[in-house]
């Protein structure tokens, strides 16, 4: 870690309990929803996914930061995690890309970290008794005074707080089919995975009305990922069921919105689907793939006129649903994240066969 005075770093888990530890990153404290991911790797794409907002992630993978940081992997322009919990930092880091530490970059973000503790006994903890609120304060002097972590995650709309404020424009100006992505929380990468495919991208408020979409004339829709309870968006669903005469592909967030667009409704998970290994068959190709998630929430009931094409092969959640005659589908997963590598890249072909 950088010179300096040492850093302490408490966690505190609203149901008292307390684990002392090393800080990194930023001097300050937080407070958020404590989660884990199983990945290995992406420790920069995650702490930049928007749907991290409002939660402190805690890596599995003991080691995290050996290849550093750097210009392309960024699924947004900030951290939107609020803490980072890992077994250990790497202070150096060995990569051509790479332009700082991952200490250095949570400093940067003005976001604190906690190491040299026992994530194995965290994710036993989130295991057995769900997710829960925690607060993470890093400091360097005397022990800070401490209170139960006071937060209430699913009634924050976190999808305001990261959607663009303005209307954003991507690809190829002489591109011929024009989609039109409401940003709940939007990765970078997904954006990139439309362009690739001659696609100009409309990138619009996630309280965009129906009437804001038509403006632009698109040949589909796109739902995005995103943070938060899907429940308590229901500006969202109202406006996704004044949309259904286009082609639509929602994913992640999206997903779970669609289904609440058209009837169906959701559920919290013990403590969600986040990692990059996660099988998932695909019905409709007779096919197990192995997918990259991150959510909390999962469709309980199906909408009306929709049927299941994906399903997870652990727990049996739904990962995927269409409607039974309208080019409209979504899938839980990320699809653009290339955990197969390339299992599930063949959805967003899909969705631009479905284009009017």
């Amino acid at each position: 870690m950088a010179a300096g005075k040492e850093k302490k770093a408490l966690l505190l888990f609203k149901d008292g309990t307390i684990i002392h530890g090393k800080g990194f990153g930023a001097v300050t404290e937080t407070v958020g929803e404590l989660v884990f991911t199983t990945s290995m790797q992406g420790y920069q794409e995650a702490l930049t996914d928007p749907s991290y907002a409002g939660q402190i992630l805690l890596m599995t993978y003991p080691l995290i930061g050996n290849y550093g940081i750097n210009k392309m992997d960024f699924e947004s322009e900030k951290i939107q995690a609020e803490g980072f919990v890992v077994r250990q930092p790497s202070s150096f880091y060995a990569d051509r890309d790479a332009k700082k530490s991952i200490d250095e970059f949570l400093v940067e973000h003005n976001k604190p970290g906690i190491y040299d503790i026992d994530t194995r006994e965290i994710v036993r903890k989130v295991r057995n008794y769900g997710v829960m609120p925690a607060k993470l304060i890093v400091y360097t002097d005397s022990e800070p005074a401490t209170k139960n972590a006071d937060f209430d995650y699913s009634s924050i709309n976190f999808v305001e707080k990261v959607s663009t404020k303005k209307p954003l424009f991507f690809g190829d100006g002489g591109a011929k089919q024009t989609v039109v992505l409401l940003d709940f929380g939007v990765k970078t990468s997904i954006i990139r995975e439309l362009v690739k495919r001659n696609l100009r991208v409309v990138v619009l408020p996630e309280n965009a009305s129906a009437e804001e979409v038509k403006k632009y004339e698109p040949n589909g829709i796109l739902l995005s990922n995103g943070p938060g309870d899907p429940a308590i968006l229901t500006h969202i669903h109202k406006t996704i069921r004044e949309l259904e005469k286009y082609p639509i592909f929602g994913i992640c967030l999206g997903h779970q919105l669609l289904a609440h667009a058209f009837g169906g409704n959701t559920y919290k998970l013990k403590f969600g689907h986040r990692g990059s290994n996660h099988p998932v068959l695909d019905k409709t190709r007779d096919e197990l793939v192995i997918t990259t998630q991150n959510h909390g929430f999962a469709v309980k009931s199906m909408p009306k006129k929709f049927e299941i094409t994906h399903e997870h092969a652990n727990d049996k959640t739904i990962e995927g649903i269409c409607h039974e005659s309208k080019p409209i589908f979504s899938v839980q997963y990320h699809p653009e994240a290339s955990a197969g590598p390339h299992d599930s890249k063949y959805l967003f072909d899909e969705f631009v066969k479905n284009l009017l």
